[in-house]
This record gives C-alpha cells, structure tokens and sequence, in this order.
C-alpha cells in the first residue's frame, strides 16, 4: 500500500450522540491516515454541540459546523462533504457501530491506484458482528439487491455507511436527499459515472434502538424510493 499519512477527510454527520461523540471522535484521531474530521451537528437538543465544540477547541483537526435547525443524516453529509479539503474522504458514523481503525483496509484499494470509491460491506469476510434484527437485514439484503438491479453494480452491502472516495468525485455529485435515502442516491450516482467500485469486509457493532439507533421501517420505503427515482431520472 502507498505510504500516505494526513490524507483523509472524515465527514461525521451527528444528531444526539452526546454519549458517543466522544469516544467515537478520540477513535478517529487516533487514525495516521486523519488530516481532519468534519463534524456536522443537525440540531442536536441533548448537549452534543457542546462537547463537540469542546474538543474542536483542543484539536485543530477537529473542524464543527452546526445546522440551525434539523436537516437530516444526508443533509448533514452534504454539507460536510462541501468542506472536506484531504486528498480523500470517508463518512462515519457518529454512535460506535463502526471502526475507525478500519480506515487502513477500507482505503486500501484507492491507495494502491486500484479503486476510486470503496464501500465497506458488513455481509462479506470473516469480521466480528453484533447479532440484531432479522428483519432489519433482510431489508437491507434487499434493497441491495433491487439497487444492483438498476445499476447492474454487484455490491453486497449497499446500506453501509462505510463509504471511502476520492475527493473529486464525491465533491461532483450533487446530493439531493436530506435523509437516509443518501445512500442509494450516491449509489445510483457513482454507477452512472463509471468509477472503479471495490468493497470490503469491514466489522460491525450495531445497537439497539433503546441504545438509540435511528433508522426505521419508514426510512426503508423511501430508499426503495430512491432507488429507482436515482436510476430511472438523470438529475
């Protein structure tokens, strides 16, 4: 792998992480490849501004912009995503559902010259996952499956957060969903633009939603939605 440190733009949309933020932000840091992390707060209500506002004063690195009111996880994403300035750029997550210490093997492929856009599948490979909701992955099993139909992509995880890219060509798709349907959006988006897509078996700790996950059932029918307005419609 080529040997880049300080390459890397993480966005991290956050909307009432106050009990996470933290951690995940110290996990993130602690990455070589980190030249800055962009923390897009959504009008948090339960204190997170302030802590993220707290350890953007001791770090540099660290960059906070808020949204006045709320926008959504693809809102969030866009406008950080707008500001990122590193060589290439990664979302995460702000709860700890995923691995900052992932960044490396996720990256891999763009470093090596090999790939522009990397997504991190948690349904290939041998990595350690928190057993949840059946019906939950069914649902994403098979929204991936309708998205490769209409982008005749064959990803195995088209839910993931994980995605990796090269700037210039993330920073050329116009984003136009505010909430989850980001992720099939981009999908539609990157197939259309006939850029080298790898994947890559990441791990994954999901949580609960008394543990405050947020996605639901709702959020499932408008990616569906999405799907096929981002496949059919040349926007």
């Amino acid at each position: 792998m080529t040997n880049k440190t300080r390459c890397l733009s993480v966005v991290m949309p956050v909307y009432n992480e106050a009990a996470t933020v933290a951690s995940i932000i110290q996990a993130v840091m602690a990455q070589d490849l980190v030249a800055e992390l962009i923390c897009v707060d959504d009008c948090s209500r339960d204190g997170t501004l302030a802590v993220l506002r707290e350890i953007a004063a001791k770090d540099p690195r660290v960059k906070v912009h808020a949204h006045p009111v709320n926008m959504g996880k693809g809102a969030a994403v866009r406008t950080g995503i707008s500001r990122a300035e590193a060589e290439f750029v990664i979302i995460q997550d702000a709860d700890l559902e995923y691995d900052p210490a992932e960044y490396p093997k996720i990256l891999r492929p763009i470093l090596d010259g090999r790939a522009d856009v990397v997504f991190g599948s948690r349904f290939i490979g041998s990595e350690a996952h928190r057993v949840l909701y059946f019906w939950h992955s069914v649902g994403n099993k098979f929204l991936t499956l309708v998205s490769n139909m209409f982008t005749n992509l064959n990803l195995t995880d088209m839910e993931t957060c994980y995605k990796a890219f090269r700037r210039e060509i993330i920073q050329s798709i116009e984003i136009e969903e505010a909430r989850f349907g980001l992720e099939p959006e981009l999908t539609a988006k990157l197939a259309r633009k006939n850029v080298r897509i790898y994947e890559v078996a990441v791990s994954y700790h999901g949580r609960t939603y008394a543990e405050g996950k947020k996605i639901g059932w709702k959020d499932g029918f408008r990616a569906l939605w999405c799907i096929l307005k981002y496949s059919l419609v040349r926007t």
